[in-house]
């Protein structure tokens, strides 16, 4: 692929959720950047688009169908990717979903595919790797926050639940790894230009504090670029975390 500055060629990632949005413009700006990415989600028509596009520019990829919330289906996706690639340098745990839901509302099905899916997926990916990670003294673990992991949002009070604990469990990781050579950080997005809002159904909680629609709010490629930067520092450098907001929703 065109690109002026391969800085992760020889690098193997895998990024989950990379069916569309963030996840998809996040592999996309790997490959440019000279990795090979496995994609994997669990739509594997969209992640065949996408491979095209990026095989088409001259980058290398692979599409797995997984369920992150299935252990197994992660232990296949790493699996895999060693086996066609070799082991994984970075994971990018991007796969999550976001509704907005007032708690009186009772959304309950809609709480539990939030923590499934954010909490649980997210776990799942970390133990795929780790281990690999630790017994080459190296790797990088990206996991995708949320300002809403810095404050609970109202509106969103599960969600943010979820990326609360995608904080704790990143912070202590970190704590954990710290010598080994692998490093943990998480970006924390404030509202992106993806499908991810249309798919609340509690319109009452969307009114009230969806604030999207109020300014400019980010591309998905403006958080693929703050992956892109965490992921290319030098070996010494461990970038934390990474908070991007719209200009004009400083939260």
């Amino acid at each position: 692929m065109a690109s002026e500055n391969r800085k992760l060629e020889g690098k193997i990632a895998i990024v989950t959720g990379a069916s569309s949005g963030i996840g998809r413009a996040i592999a996309v700006a790997l490959c440019q950047a000279g990795a090979k990415v496995a994609l994997a989600a669990r739509r594997m028509e969209r992640l065949e688009e996408i491979n095209r596009e990026i095989t088409d520019q001259e980058g290398i990829c692979i599409c797995v169908k997984t369920d992150v919330t299935k252990r197994e289906d992660v232990k296949e996706l790493v699996k895999h990717t060693e086996s066609v690639f070799g082991p994984i340098d970075i994971l990018v745990n991007n796969a999550g979903v976001m509704y907005y839901t007032l708690m009186k509302n009772l959304h309950e099905d809609e709480w539990e595919r939030q923590i499934d899916l954010n909490c649980k997926g997210l776990t799942n990916c970390i133990g795929g790797v780790l281990d690999g990670m630790l017994k080459r003294g190296s790797g990088h673990i990206v996991n995708m926050s949320s300002d809403a992991g810095r404050k609970g949002f109202p509106g969103l009070a599960v969600y943010s639940g979820t990326k609360f604990y995608v904080e704790g469990l990143s912070q202590a990781l970190r704590q954990e790894v710290c010598g080994s050579g692998i490093r943990v950080t998480c970006i924390q997005p404030g509202d992106v230009k993806t499908e991810l809002i249309s798919h609340s159904t509690d319109k009452e909680a969307q009114e009230k504090y969806d604030g999207s629609s109020s300014c400019k709010i980010l591309e998905p490629t403006d958080i693929a670029n703050a992956v892109l930067y965490a992921v290319t520092q030098p070996e010494y450098v461990g970038v934390n975390e990474i908070l991007v907001e719209p200009r004009e929703a400083p939260a």
